[in-house]
């Protein structure tokens, strides 16, 4: 059927657009506004074909007879029902082909009995002469539109084709009753087959699309959080690599000094005094590893950025150097390209970014420009807060403002040398 099976985070993902329709447009992400966007497209498609292929030649072609009046009028009338019904499954139907919730085929026989109801209308209306033959094939093709857009989601290509095609020689059958004309035949087969490959079209290219950005999401959610288990793992092999000997040896130690002390041996007190040593080296190990995990490297989170920025789509320069810099300086600053780029990432629809690493006599200034303008502003987010703190620990300053309509610049800026950083 082409959807998207859900995963486990799959579905905490899709969990946060149900409130998608009461936030702004700057708040949502390219998947979210994609989906917007091809929800109202299939509102819209389904009143636009009734309005110019049903309604217009309809009304302007029309026999001002009694019979062709009333059937034309039922005929408006069921092919706006159509189209609000179409309307009201667009969200399930859409949600379907995405994996996100079933819908059954049940659910579809209301807009089957208004599409049956709309083509036995239009037959009624042809036999009638109410109309030339060309208006009847355009009402043929509207009356198809509302329910193939709705059916293209919910069912195989190979099942919608293949039904279509015996749709189709029904349609041509039964018009042949009411106009035996061979080219007419041919034509409304023609143009039943056009309506119902625009409808399977329309329905799947968008939701197609939808899907493909749904499923990078979860592949960039899925990388942050194999990126994070890696980290930790490499956290846990250090802390056991640091603690695991030491730890040993402070027990044999420990419980040799017992043996000893129980027998009165003064050599206990070497080997107590031996493992305060061995305990004291410990603890400096572990803060030197804690450190170590904390502390951000700039050239690291420099070229990170870039790599991750890219593969997002977003072009990425980055200028200066950090080679040469203070190891506090690069911590701190570090920390600052790796809060600005996931804002980038996870606020903005950033299109450039640019980082720019400059020295000074006053200290050293870094820059992250983007023109995804709906990132946080000065002042709010918990990210920006904790980096204006870090540094301001160190004496440093961090500026996040809008420039313009759609810029979004981080500024911070450090002392040259900075000491007793701690993330």
């Amino acid at each position: 059927m082409g959807a998207t099976a859900l995963t486990d985070g799959g579905a905490e993902l899709f969990g946060r657009i149900r409130g998608w329709q009461r936030r702004h447009w700057r708040d949502r992400s390219k998947a979210e506004r994609v989906e917007l966007q091809t929800v109202v497209t299939g509102y819209v498609t389904t009143w636009v074909f009734s309005l110019s292929w049903l309604a217009l030649p309809l009304v302007g072609a029309l026999e001002r007879r009694p019979a062709p009046v009333a059937v034309a009028s039922v005929l408006l009338l069921v092919s706006a029902l159509q189209c609000v019904e179409a309307n009201r499954l667009t969200r399930t139907a859409l949600d379907h082909y995405l994996g996100r919730a079933e819908l059954p085929f049940r659910a579809l026989r209301p807009a089957a009995v208004l599409l049956g109801l709309a083509l036995a209308l239009t037959l009624a209306l042809a036999a009638l002469g109410g109309a030339d033959p060309v208006t009847i094939r355009l009402v043929i093709g509207a009356a198809l539109m509302p329910f193939g857009l709705l059916y293209g989601l919910v069912t195989s290509i190979r099942v919608f084709l293949r039904r279509s095609a015996v749709l189709a020689v029904a349609l041509m059958a039964a018009f042949a009753w009411a106009d035996p004309d061979p080219v007419g035949i041919v034509m409304i087969g023609v143009l039943t087959g056009f309506g119902v490959a625009l409808s399977l079209i329309a329905s799947r290219c968008g939701a197609w699309t939808l899907s493909v950005l749904w499923e990078a999401e979860r592949a960039r959610e899925a990388e942050a959080r194999l990126a994070v288990a890696e980290e930790r793992l490499r956290f846990g092999r250090d802390l056991h690599d640091v603690m695991g000997r030491n730890l040993a040896v402070i027990a044999l130690k420990s419980e040799l000094a017992v043996q000893l002390a129980r027998r009165g041996r003064a050599e206990a007190v070497d080997q107590m005094i031996e493992v305060q040593r061995i305990a004291q080296e410990s603890q400096r190990e572990v803060r030197d590893v804690v450190r170590g995990y904390r502390e951000a490297d700039l050239g690291v989170e420099l070229a990170g950025a870039q790599g991750v920025l890219s593969a997002a789509g977003i072009r990425c320069a980055v200028s200066g150097e950090a080679g040469g810099l203070d190891v506090g300086v690069q911590s701190v600053l570090g920390w600052v390209v790796r809060e600005a780029t996931t804002n980038v990432l996870r606020h903005g629809d950033a299109v450039r970014c640019d980082i720019a690493l400059r020295t000074g006599e006053r200290g050293v200034v870094l820059t992250v420009e983007n023109d995804g303008a709906s990132a946080p502003v000065s002042g709010r987010g918990s990210g920006l807060a904790g980096l204006r703190e870090r540094l301001s620990a160190v004496g440093g300053t961090l500026e996040a403002v809008r420039v313009g309509t759609d810029v979004f610049r981080v500024t911070a800026e450090v002392p040259l040398s900075v000491s007793g950083v701690m993330a």
